[in-house]
């Protein structure tokens, strides 16, 4: 007759700490999902509002010869030109989040506004520019499409919902306000 447990040394499947990963992702998966959401929530928001002036940035003689640059870029230096800005301007909105903590609010504001809209005017330009190059890069397609996914989930959810619904509202008394004055003033 065999033993069906695993033979000493090793833990079989499971794993002795397996409970204690079980438990961690029951606790931190609603914690971190909420996390994200927040995150993620305080970005389309941010992205809302500055998004005329990214455009307009954009539009800028330096950012057509910038575009004609990195279009002659392969794939790798392509990423790696993609990921400085996530590397350089991500970090400042904890910063600008610290300052507005500590009693600074217009310096920590202006802190995530201007890392946003740095951000969001290069990230976006670069990925539309490289972005065939960039999914030829087997790690980064892998990733993309697990993180398109992922954000169509959290867009799903009814927190998520709330707030485009409440920012729908927002844009259309707002263009009705214009509506009114423009009627007003003329």
């Amino acid at each position: 007759m065999t033993d069906p447990s695993p033979p000493p040394g090793n833990p079989g499947p499971t794993g002795p700490h397996a409970p204690i990963r079980a438990a961690l992702r029951t606790v931190l998966r609603p914690v971190v999902t909420v996390l994200a959401l927040l995150y993620f929530l305080v970005d389309a928001l941010v992205y809302w509002v500055i998004r005329p002036f990214a455009a307009w940035i954009g539009r800028r003689r330096v950012f057509a010869l910038f575009a004609a640059w990195v279009s002659g870029l392969g794939p790798y230096p392509t990423l790696a030109l993609f990921l400085v800005p996530l590397i350089v301007l991500e970090p400042a909105k904890p910063v600008g989040a610290w300052l507005v903590g500590t009693g600074r609010p217009v310096e920590g504001a202006l802190v995530i506004a201007v890392a946003e809209l740095l951000k969001v005017t290069l990230v976006e330009r670069l990925f539309r520019l490289g972005r065939d190059k960039l999914m030829t890069i087997p790690a980064f397609a892998w990733v993309h499409v697990r993180l398109v996914a992922w954000l169509g989930w959290l867009k799903g959810l009814p927190p998520w919902l709330a707030v485009v619904a409440a920012a729908r509202r927002v844009k259309q008394a707002a263009r009705t306000l214009a509506l009114v004055v423009r009627q007003w003033v003329t």
